[in-house]
């Protein structure tokens, strides 16, 4: 197969995108097993042997696993394939003699490094400013020590299978990072481990991603349809009522409380 790739180039990092712009590339003898990124593997060592500096992009575990390799493919997240990582699409979704557009994610939170690559350090921060338990570490607790309901932990383990990989932002119009966080927070509030800091996580976590810059939710759930997990959409829902309990009952007196100021 030969192809041509439309790729965005960008030498320094800044989340200005105007220090960048699209560069056509010839992609030849191109075999339909490979997946995109070993694809863009000998499209840069072509271009190495041609003198030209290598297109720059993420990868890791090459598995669907980490969620690193981060791409728009064709103006979609991850690709024309659905529940699937940017690794995972193959050449053979493609025809021979096809254009194919690269771009790096589409979000003023994540900043572009270099080329196809971005800062995704955002989703660390939303994760350090309440993503944990609270839970103190001693001895080794029992296995049976916490019941928990099947469907509480199916559902729990379904929100911990985001990868982090940000696809949710990428396709999302208003570049919201709603389905990621709410992951965090709903896998947590499923628990009984996640209860110590429950009221306190969620807060947390919001004011964060509010801070880092995304944009808000309107339910438009392009989210959904891009995320390579397919994260459901009621962990949004989920997060919302999290977060409405905790404002809730912060802002409600506690029972000594209002007996004191004489309310009943």
């Amino acid at each position: 197969m030969n192809l041509k790739l439309v790729v965005w180039r960008q030498e320094k990092a800044t989340k200005d995108r105007g220090v960048g712009k699209f560069e056509e590339i010839e992609a030849r003898n191109v075999r339909p097993e490979m997946s995109i990124l070993e694809m863009l593997d000998v499209v840069n060592d072509q271009l190495i042997r041609e003198g030209r500096r290598p297109i720059e992009f993420d990868s890791d575990c090459r598995e669907g696993i980490c969620g690193s390799c981060s791409l728009v493919i064709n103006g979609q997240a991850h690709g024309p394939r659905q529940g699937a990582t940017t690794c995972q699409v193959y050449m053979r979704s493609f025809r021979d003699g096809e254009t194919i557009v690269l771009e790096p994610w589409r979000a003023a939170a994540f900043p572009v490094i270099k080329d196809l690559v971005v800062d995704r350090l955002a989703f660390d921060r939303i994760i350090a400013a309440g993503g944990y338990t609270g839970a103190k570490t001693s001895k080794h607790a029992d296995a049976n020590a916490f019941l928990i309901p099947k469907p509480s932990a199916d559902l729990a383990m379904d929100y911990a299978s985001c990868i982090g990989c940000g696809a949710c932002v990428a396709a999302c119009p208003n570049a919201s990072a709603s389905l990621f966080t709410a992951a965090k927070i709903a896998q947590m509030a499923m628990l009984p481990q996640g209860a110590p800091m429950r009221e306190e996580r969620v807060k947390r976590m919001v004011a964060q991603m509010d801070r880092e810059g995304f944009g808000n939710c309107t339910n438009i759930g392009e989210c959904r349809a891009a995320c390579p997990k397919e994260i459901s959409f009621d962990a949004i829902a989920t997060m919302r009522r999290e977060y409405l309990r905790a404002t809730l009952k912060s802002e409600w007196p506690a029972p000594n409380q209002a007996k004191e100021s004489g309310s009943g």
